[in-house]
């Protein structure tokens, strides 16, 4: 949040579907917000002193964070830096599309697609359902047809469906996203759904296990620093989403942190042998790595075709360049194996 120079005016961004938009309202109840730069995503609004300029950071799915700046009441904003132009001229890429689907229990669900470079409608094209987290034109770049599905707990779209994951980890989540995937087989006729994979990090790591232990449609499968087993992950520094997600302890409301736990019906696993690559960060405090060692362990002794990359230098996000290319390699890697 940002107060403008004469503090009269709070000035704040939230999410709204796939945007952030820059929000203005007076500092008083009942005081409404109104929408001074609608589009894009918009992040670390300031002013200058003699609050005319509104400067802030944007970025999207074809373009790295630059400048923006616009009037202090808002307008259009004009591109201030352009750090990124000359990277960005050696590449080719295409704008996500956006559409909404039929989720769990009827409700109305958006996800984005992104299609490969040198697109060519004839032929067909492997899929990758992103499930959380990541770059997602890296992966349209090496010949993907890369989906993202804003399931339930995805913010922008209220309260209400964003709590829906309350107690319901692998409910309406996991119906959203198997039914995303049954919508875009049908309204694009260029994927392969003989060649599709599911990758996740965080809780998207979470319903990367969750999709191996409950079905067998897909060729691969990436689990990073993913949830496999709820008890064990009292682990966490962040206990208060346990929690409150679980709705109790793990000795006050166990059925429900056996309920939602991968862990809990490992034996699938075996049934379904999706080659699986698993990836943690041993200084990941807010998913413990060794809940990444038990998935890659109930693989292992199910014969289940996988691998086990552990960062010893990286937590929750693997930041470091090296590492980073080295991430992406090891993936790209995993996928062509099994999928392309």
């Amino acid at each position: 949040m940002a107060w403008s120079p004469d503090s009269k005016t709070l000035y704040f961004i939230a999410e709204n579907e796939t945007q952030m938009p820059v929000y203005a309202m007076a500092p008083r109840a009942g005081a409404q917000p109104r929408q001074i730069v609608a589009d894009g995503y918009n992040t670390a609004v300031s002013f200058s002193s003699d609050g005319k300029t509104l400067v802030f950071e944007r970025t999207s799915l074809m373009m790295p964070a630059e400048i923006f700046v616009a009037e202090g009441d808002g307008g259009v904003p004009r591109q201030l830096t352009r750090q990124n132009a000359t990277i960005l001229a050696t590449l080719e890429m295409n704008a996500p599309e956006t559409f909404w689907f039929e989720g769990a229990e009827g409700t109305k669900v958006q996800a984005m697609l992104i299609r490969p470079p040198k697109f060519d409608a004839a032929k067909k094209y492997p899929l990758l359902v992103l499930l959380h987290g990541w770059n997602a034109q890296v992966f349209s770049g090496a010949g993907y047809v890369t989906l993202m599905i804003n399931r339930r707990g995805s913010t922008g779209y209220g309260q209400k469906f964003t709590d829906e994951i309350t107690n319901d980890w692998g409910g309406k989540a996991y119906v959203d996203v198997m039914n995303g995937v049954n919508f875009t087989l049908k309204k694009y006729s260029f994927i392969d759904e003989n060649r599709m994979a599911a990758a996740g990090g965080s809780y998207g790591g979470y319903m990367a296990d969750w999709i191996a232990t409950h079905t067998g449609r897909f060729k691969a499968i990436v689990s990073h620093a993913s949830t496999y087993d709820k008890v064990s992950m009292f682990a966490t520094e962040e206990l208060w989403f346990e929690e409150h997600d679980m709705q109790g302890t793990p000795w006050t409301n166990p059925e429900s942190y056996k309920k939602w736990s991968p862990s809990t019906y490992a034996g699938e696993l075996g049934k379904f042998k999706t080659p699986t690559l698993v990836i943690a960060g041993e200084r990941d405090y807010r998913v413990p790595y060794t809940q990444s060692l038990e998935f890659f362990s109930a693989l292992q002794r199910q014969g289940v075709p996988s691998k086990l990359v552990v960062f010893p230098d990286e937590g929750h996000w693997v930041l470091k360049p090296q590492n980073s290319q080295f991430w992406y390699k090891t993936f790209l890697d995993w996928l062509a194996t099994h999928v392309k």
